[in-house]
């Protein structure tokens, strides 16, 4: 038993385990609408492009949640504009601009020497060696992807799964898909450190598509999307201490046991709900 309560008496263990938590939570909310939407694809693109502005302000010496911020935001509102007008392809349009970001952040941290394992953290996630002021953002911006859901619920449902309607009938679509763009990068930007932008896009996809699988209720959805995101980043911060893992992989593959647990027990039914995420009501 003392075993098992061991790590709690560490301060960087208790930060990771508040920080993993809440940006599960987090993760799990905004998925939802990641998932509904089609856009797991962006998910994981603008979780690359945000690297190129990680990258980019440390090399300058700018503060990343504000040079990485900038950046995200700014590919952000182009993917969201790209994937309105569709001149060209979206998928292939986001694979652009997102990319591009990554392979540039890429290039400037070979070209200008920065701290290599700087990098790497933000690419592989390292969440034990988050401070007090990366609580603090999880939490504030957490907190903030809470409020601007139950303000723009409505709105929001409408633009999901009619957005056409939801045009006719008033609701300014273009301003709550740049919302919603803007609290995706945020959240991305914040739990960069939790599990790296390689394993980002599966904590936004997985709580979102176990949920799925559980209720056909999109309020139901949301909120337990958002508690299964916590209960993998609870879980898997508790095993990656006991089995020596990396935090990251192991809080990704907690969520990926949920997802074969709850695909094998609800059989035709689970499967059937995954193969039309889009339709919820």
């Amino acid at each position: 038993m003392n075993t098992l309560w061991e790590p709690f008496s560490f301060t960087f263990f208790r930060n990771g385990l508040v920080v993993a938590t809440l940006a599960g939570a987090l993760c799990g909310l905004i998925g939802t609408y990641v998932v509904l939407r089609s856009m797991s694809f962006i998910g994981h693109g603008l979780s690359h492009a945000i690297f190129g502005g990680f990258v980019a302000s440390s090399l300058v010496g700018v503060n990343y949640l504000l040079g990485a911020g900038l950046w995200g935001l700014a590919s952000a509102l182009a993917i969201g504009a790209v994937t309105r007008r569709r001149p060209i392809g979206s998928d292939a349009a986001i694979g652009v601009i997102t990319t591009a970001s990554f392979a540039l952040g890429l290039v400037l941290g070979d070209v200008f020497r920065g701290p290599r394992e700087s990098f790497d953290a933000a690419l592989f996630g390292s969440i034990l060696g988050v401070s007090g002021r990366d609580v603090a953002s999880v939490a504030g911006v957490s907190a903030a992807a809470i409020v601007v859901v139950f303000l723009a619920y409505r709105r929001l449902l409408f633009a999901t799964f009619d957005p056409d309607v939801a045009a006719v009938s008033g609701v300014h679509t273009a301003r709550v898909d740049a919302l919603l763009m803007v609290v995706l990068a945020t959240s991305i930007l914040v739990t960069l450190k939790v599990v790296g932008v390689t394993l980002l896009a599966a904590t936004l996809v997985i709580p979102a598509t176990v949920a799925r699988m559980l209720t056909n209720s999109f309020s139901q959805m949301l909120w337990l999307a958002t508690g299964i995101g916590a209960f993998c980043g609870f879980v898997g911060m508790i095993l990656s201490y006991h089995l020596n893992w990396k935090s990251g992989p192991t809080i990704v593959l907690v969520g990926t046991v949920l997802f074969c647990f709850a695909l094998t027990v609800g059989g035709r039914r689970g499967r059937s709900q995954v193969a039309h995420l889009g339709h919820v009501g």
